[in-house]
C-alpha cells in the first residue's frame, strides 16, 4: 500500500476539550502527532534542544518542540535541511515541531539590520554575512524546514516604548501578516496539513492590543500567537495585556504566548487563556547550575549542597532528579562537568512538562485556583535542609 502523500494529509485542528474560568484544556493535531493543551514547548532553537538527547525530551512528555528560522537559515541553511529528508527526519524528533520566524532573533542578534517595508536585511552575527528576510522568505525557510505550526515575520518592539513607534510596529506587523499569510497558501501549507499563526501585538497599550487581535482574524490564521511581551516589562503588565487579549481572540483556535516563561508565569497566563508557552529558560538554568523543582528553584552552585545525599525531588518520575544526589550535582556543577549540564536540564525540562500535566488535569477536574494555589504554597515553602 503506497503510504499518503503530504497533500492527504488531515487538516490543523484545535479541539477544545474543557474549560475552567479562562483556563482552557485542549488538543492540536498536526501531520505529526497530537499537542496536548496548555503545552510548554522545549526550544530547539538549532535544531536540537541543548543538552538533550530527543528521546529524552519526548520522555518527559513533550508532545512539541521549537525551532529557529533565524539560526537554522544562517547554519546549516534551509534548502540543506529539506535535502536531507527536513527539520522531523534531520533532528531524530518525529513528533510536531513549530518554527518561529527569526525576526525577534533578527532584532535582538544580528548586526546593522535596517528594516523596512519589504522586510530586514542584515548580517549574520556568526560571519558578517548579508541577509535578507520578508514575510515571504521567511515562510518559504519554515516550509522547507517542514515545520507543522509555523508563524508569520512580524517586528516585535520592546518596552518601554513610546506608543506612536508601538503602533507602526503592530501596524507593520499586520501587514506582513497577510504577506506571510498568502505566502504560506503558495507553498500550499494547508493542503499539507500545517499550520500558521499571526502575531498580536501592541506593546503596553490595549487599544492596540484590540486592534492588532481584531486585524488579524480577518486575514485569518490556524492559530493566534501574543507577542512583544516578556521583553522587560514587569509581570503585572503582561498578565494585563493577556486579560484584554485573549477574549477577543478566537475560542476555537489555540492561543500561543511567546517566549514565555518561569513557571510563575505559565500558571497564571494559562488563568488568562493561553494554550501554549516556549522559553529558554528550563535549558538555560540547567547549564549554568539551577534546576526548577517542586519545591521552587535550587541553586546547585550552594555550598550547602556539597553533602547532601537526598535527589532534587524523590517522587519525580525523572531519572535526573530521582536518582543523583545533590551533593553529586553540586559537584558536577563546581567542576564544570558537562554531565551536570545535560542532568539538570533533564530534570528542569521534566519538571516543567510536570507542571503541565498537573496543569491540564487540574483544568478539566474544575481545580485549577486550587492547583495554582497549592503549587505556589509548594514554591513558597521551598527547598528543605536535609534532615
Amino acid at each position: 500500500m503506497n503510504s499518503p502523500s503530504t497533500e492527504d494529509k488531515p487538516p490543523f485542528s484545535f479541539r477544545l476539550i474543557a474549560t475552567d474560568g479562562m483556563a482552557r484544556r485542549g488538543e492540536i493535531t498536526t501531520p505529526h502527532g497530537v499537542v496536548r493543551t496548555p503545552a510548554f514547548m522545549p526550544v530547539g532553537t538549532q535544531g536540537t534542544v541543548k543538552a538533550m538527547f530527543m528521546d529524552d525530551v519526548r520522555a518527559t512528555g513533550a508532545d512539541v518542540v521549537l525551532g529557529n528560522t533565524y539560526h537554522l537559515m544562517l547554519r546549516p541553511g534551509a534548502e540543506r535541511v529539506a535535502a536531507l529528508g527536513g527539520l522531523h527526519r534531520f533532528s531524530t524528533w518525529p513528533h510536531t515541531i513549530l518554527t518561529d520566524s527569526g525576526g525577534f532573533q533578527v532584532m535582538s542578534l544580528a548586526q546593522l539590520r535596517k528594516l523596512d517595508e519589504k522586510g530586514v536585511t542584515f548580517q549574520s552575527h556568526i560571519d558578517g554575512r548579508r541577509y535578507e528576510l520578508t514575510p515571504e522568505r521567511s515562510i518559504e525557510i519554515q516550509g522547507l524546514l517542514g515545520s507543522d505550526i509555523q508563524m508569520q515575520l512580524d517586528e516585535c518592539v520592546r518596552l518601554p516604548a513610546d506608543p506612536g513607534e508601538v503602533e507602526r510596529g503592530m501596524r507593520l506587523s499586520l501587514r506582513w501578516a497577510e504577506r506571510s499569510r498568502q505566502q504560506f497558501e503558495l507553498m500550499r501549507g494547508p493542503q499539507k496539513g500545517q499550520g500558521l499563526y499571526g502575531i498580536v501585538q501592541g506593546g503596553d497599550v490595549p487599544a492596540l492590543r484590540v486592534a492588532s487581535a481584531t486585524g488579524l482574524q480577518e486575514i485569518p490564521f490556524e492559530g493566534y500567537s501574543v507577542g512583544g511581551l516578556a521583553v522587560g516589562e514587569p509581570q503585572a503588565v503582561m498578565l494585563e495585556m493577556l486579560r484584554i487579549t485573549t477574549p477577543v481572540l478566537p475560542e476555537d483556535k489555540p492561543r500561543y504566548l511567546m517566549g514565555v516563561g518561569t513557571p510563575d508565569d505559565i500558571v497564571e497566563s494559562v488563568a488568562r487563556g493561553i494554550d501554549q508557552f516556549d522559553c529558554v529558560m528550563p535549558t538555560r538554568a540547567g547549564r549554568h547550575g539551577l534546576a526548577y523543582t517542586r519545591f521552587g528553584k535550587i541553586n546547585l552552585k550552594n555550598a550547602r549542597h556539597a553533602e547532601d545525599p537526598r535527589p532534587l525531588d524523590e517522587e519525580s518520575a525523572c531519572p535526573a532528579a530521582r536518582d543523583y544526589s545533590r551533593a553529586y550535582l553540586h559537584h558536577l556543577v563546581r567542576t564544570g562537568e558537562t554531565l551536570g549540564a545535560m542532568l539538570l536540564t533533564w530534570a528542569n525540562v521534566a519538571y516543567y512538562q510536570t507542571l503541565m500535566q498537573g496543569i491540564r488535569d487540574a483544568i478539566e477536574a474544575q481545580r485549577y485556583a486550587a492547583f495554582v494555589a497549592e503549587t505556589k504554597r509548594g514554591w513558597e515553602i521551598g527547598d528543605l535542609p536535609a534532615r
